[in-house]
């Protein structure tokens, strides 16, 4: 097997803009995972009825389909419903959809960790709700709940694979397209390879370093 040197080179710069698409939409889906994440355990934590059932119902809803079934139904179905969004906005919420619920289970994991003495010290000490909660739960949830976090978002980054097949033309999209045309598939298959691995490789070493400081501190980070 020979590789092609000048195929490499000449589609390098088709790479370099799926990969651009592909982080884009890989840290939208994760700050929005994060919005629902803290979104979804404010709201499980209200006084009222069913808040609870309905917060576990959209996690089992979205734990339990497939990624691939909610793209296709927002892609295909919700335009039969008059409702048409691009692939990109679509691949955005489908991904925001499930990971949210990934990111509801470990903040929630992180939040149920910090004891209710602590909690009632702080209390009894004067604290204010806000003060409570920023120097008291959040320093401690944080810490447990970090490396679920870090690990929902190295697993959004690989699921964005999955988005090219509602059209959004993003690293697999792309190679699939020149694997088809060209027939390079090793070729194609390793420039994929390599991007993947330039894009997760750094995102899992810096969530890896802020999970040791704040585990142990700054000396460890």
């Amino acid at each position: 097997m020979v590789f092609d040197l000048s195929f490499l080179t000449r589609h390098l710069p088709d790479f370099e803009r799926a990969l651009l698409l592909t982080v884009g939409l890989g840290v939208a889906a994760i700050v929005g995972s994060l919005v629902v994440g803290l979104l979804g355990n404010a709201f499980r934590n209200l006084p009222l009825p069913g808040a609870r059932l309905a917060v576990r119902s959209y996690v089992e809803l979205a734990r339990n389909t497939p990624l691939l079934v909610q793209l296709f139904f927002l892609y295909f179905g919700l335009p039969s419903l008059g409702i048409h969004w691009s692939g990109l906005t679509c691949a955005i919420l489908g991904l925001t959809f499930l990971g949210g619920s990934y990111m509801i289970e470990s903040i929630r994991a992180g939040l149920d960790a910090v004891k209710k003495e602590q909690i009632e010290a702080g209390l009894s000490l004067g604290l204010s709700r806000f003060q409570l909660v920023r120097h008291v739960i959040l320093p401690q949830a944080l810490a447990t709940a970090l490396p679920g976090v870090a690990a929902n978002c190295i697993f959004l980054l690989k699921e964005t694979s999955i988005v090219g097949i509602i059209a959004v033309p993003d690293l697999m999209h792309l190679t699939l397209g020149l694997i088809g045309l060209y027939y390079k598939t090793y070729e194609s298959l390793l420039l994929l390879t390599l991007a993947y691995l330039l894009m997760i490789l750094p995102a899992s070493w810096a969530l890896a370093r802020l999970e040791r400081r704040l585990r142990y501190g700054r000396q460890f980070a």
